[in-house]
């Protein structure tokens, strides 16, 4: 005997599971017709939601992408201090560049 409504494999409850507990009647075309948008609807609870824009916030002094050669025994180096050597690398620099200015 076959099976039409099988569980996808890791899945917990099929679809009929679901359908058996669901007391949630479906929504009819003019409940749908009624709907408005949260920011419409619930202003006051859009706007707890979205408290700032998506991604990272904008800081004042963006760094520079930038592509540098340098030896691979400076790399290997740095590489072997662990995890945040580009930060100690980037201080380095910074602290290079202040000896120049001088």
């Amino acid at each position: 005997m076959t099976t039409t409504n099988r569980k996808p494999e890791g899945v917990s409850f099929s679809q009929e599971d679901w359908d058996e507990v669901s007391d949630t009647p479906e929504a009819t075309d003019a409940e749908l017709a009624e709907l408005k948008p949260l920011k419409e609807g619930a202003p006051e609870i859009y706007k707890l939601m979205t408290r700032r824009g998506r991604g990272r916030p904008p800081v004042e002094s963006p760094k520079v992408n930038l592509t540098l050669r340098v030896d691979p025994a400076v790399l290997d180096a740095y590489k072997a201090t662990g995890a945040g050597w580009q930060t100690r690398m980037h201080e380095a620099l910074a602290r290079g560049a202040g000896e120049l200015a001088r």
